[in-house]
């Protein structure tokens, strides 16, 4: 009896290091290497644990020796390191500066022309008192004031704002109407176009005439009263010398005065 459990000691002993031997093999064996996942690449499955063997079964004869270095129910396999799938990543795009559309540039006003505002009432049409010399039916053009003035007789006139001559070509004189014209062509004379240019070298009457509606030319000279498609310039210096009415101003006066009319310019 002694002697069969000393030899199934020995035996047992003998698997006992066996296996032993052959875990320190397996402890000491360079783990797999991990399996590398890009950002780019489609998200793999991660595969199953792999079991392997930890020792292999001996012939221990069963019993309590085998249940003691045996594998039993749940000894002998151990899982292969698993590596944690990291998560995919986009790659982060830069981000591109924003900038507001440009705006569109408007072209540079006329230094000379004077900025477009609203017409001032002072210088609508108007009946007042006149105590001049001039008689009824003449014309009389106050250009540092900006009126025209038709004598009426008795003591009144009818009082029409203007737009005079920039400095450096208002004038003063007596004239007489010499022809009258209803949306007259205009046809900008040599000198105008050597201080501008761009002109057009001849234009039709219409509304958008800078003669407007009206003109009574005044002597043999290119001066003219005549209307207007800017009446935000009247009350300004703003001509070259011609008198600037408003549209509907000049068609009132238009229809009061005749060819050979006096016109006194002050």
């Amino acid at each position: 009896m002694f002697k069969t459990m000393s030899l199934a000691l020995l035996a047992g002993a003998s698997c006992l290091c066996a296996g032993l031997q052959q875990a320190a093999a397996i402890e000491l064996a360079p783990p797999p290497e991990p399996s590398v996942i890009y950002a780019d690449q489609p998200a793999q499955r991660q595969p199953a644990p792999v079991r392997t063997a930890y020792a292999e079964r001996a012939g221990m004869g069963g019993g309590f020796i085998e249940f003691l270095f045996g594998e039993g129910p749940n000894q002998g396999y151990r899982q292969q390191p698993a590596y944690q799938q990291q998560p995919s990543y986009e790659p982060r795009r830069p981000l591109l500066p924003q900038y507001e559309p440009q705006q569109s540039l408007r072209p540079q006003e006329d230094a000379n022309e004077p900025a477009q505002r609203s017409f001032d009432p002072k210088y609508a049409r108007q009946m007042v008192d006149y105590h001049g010399k001039e008689g009824a039916g003449t014309i009389v053009v106050d250009t540092p004031n900006k009126f025209l003035y038709l004598v009426q007789g008795d003591g009144k006139a009818t009082r029409y704002g203007i737009g005079v001559g920039r400095p450096g070509f208002t004038w003063s004189g007596v004239k007489q109407i010499s022809a009258k014209k209803e949306w007259p062509a205009w046809t900008p004379p040599p000198e105008m176009l050597v201080r501008r240019p761009d002109l057009p070298r001849h234009m039709e009457g219409g509304p958008q005439n800078p003669l407007g509606a009206r003109a009574m030319y005044l002597g043999s000279s290119l001066y003219r009263i005549h209307g207007s498609n800017e009446p935000w310039t009247i009350g300004t210096n703003v001509s070259s010398g011609c008198i600037r009415m408003r549209n509907e101003d000049v068609i009132d006066l238009y229809g009061r005065v005749n060819v050979g009319a006096r016109v006194v310019v002050i």
